[in-house]
């Protein structure tokens, strides 16, 4: 009985590769054509290859490589093992995690450059004289503010009776002169009047700053060394010169907001002028 022959153009047309995916296919031993003539050299393929082809396919579009599916024909199967399968779901849903990760993340950094748009710009103005409470220590990340503020400054505050002046005010200084994985932070609290000092509060007087470049930052305290480079990019491009620690002011945060994209904090650097 006669078979069907397809030439490999003809095999390539009917199932949507190229005539070198073919070749390469053969020549990694995959799906060789059934018949090569050795006059012309013409290579043919036969309706059974074309199941074949097809399920190569099939196997590709889950994710198996040509040596998977080499090594299963080899073994005389069609379909991939159990313990195939169920290394490949393991495998895409950590994919999946970390595709959800990526549209979260890529959705959040949209919104906030759309924020960034109106609010991207550098405010010079003075900070007045206050009286504050100062909680200094070493902590290891900016997220320890999250316990520190509510579960040990806020608690010890009320203790002494501490009114907060208003507007209210609060700020961080990093105290480190070079970067270190553990932060020298002091946190500062604008009260109306000096009380004795304790283990953890110190009350003292804080002079006024003519002149600080302020600017908000949006989001989460990682990100603060892009605001910081386009603060100093003002600060030179205008003849300014930076002449104390900046202090961190913090307006919106885990306290008030839902999500972290809606964190706000405004950078107050004091200055001169060049």
């Amino acid at each position: 009985m006669n078979k069907i022959k397809f030439k490999i153009g003809e095999f390539s047309k009917l199932n949507r590769v190229t005539v070198k995916t073919l070749r390469h296919y053969e020549k990694i031993g995959l799906l060789v054509p059934y018949l090569v003539d050795e006059w012309t050299g013409y290579r043919y393929y036969n309706v059974t290859q074309l199941h074949k082809m097809g399920h190569i396919l099939y196997l590709k579009q889950l994710g198996f490589s040509l040596d998977d599916i080499k090594d299963l024909f080899e073994d005389g199967r069609e379909n991939p093992t159990k313990e195939m399968i169920q290394k490949k779901l393991t495998e895409y849903r950590h994919e999946e995690q970390q595709l959800h990760w990526r549209l979260k993340e890529l959705g959040d950094l949209e919104k906030q450059l759309k924020k960034q748009t109106n609010m991207e710009k550098v405010v010079v103005k003075s900070l007045p004289a206050i009286i504050v409470a100062s909680h200094r220590r070493i902590i290891s990340g900016y997220a320890e503010l999250f316990n520190l503020c509510p579960n040990i400054i806020g608690p010890e505050m009320q203790r002494l009776g501490c009114v907060c002046a208003q507007p209210e005010y609060c700020y961080t200084i990093d105290h480190n002169r070079a970067y270190r994985t553990n932060i020298d932070l002091e946190y500062c609290e604008a009260v109306t009047e000096k009380k004795a000092d304790t283990a953890l509060l110190k009350f003292k007087q804080i002079a006024a700053v003519p002149m600080a470049l302020c600017m908000n930052h949006i989001g989460v305290y990682e990100t603060l060394p892009q605001t910081f480079a386009k603060l100093f990019e003002y600060a030179e491009k205008n003849g300014y010169t930076p002449i104390d620690n900046p202090r961190f002011c913090y307006i919106d945060g885990i306290w008030n907001k839902e999500s972290d994209t809606e964190w706000l904090t405004e950078i107050q650097m004091p200055v001169a002028n060049n």
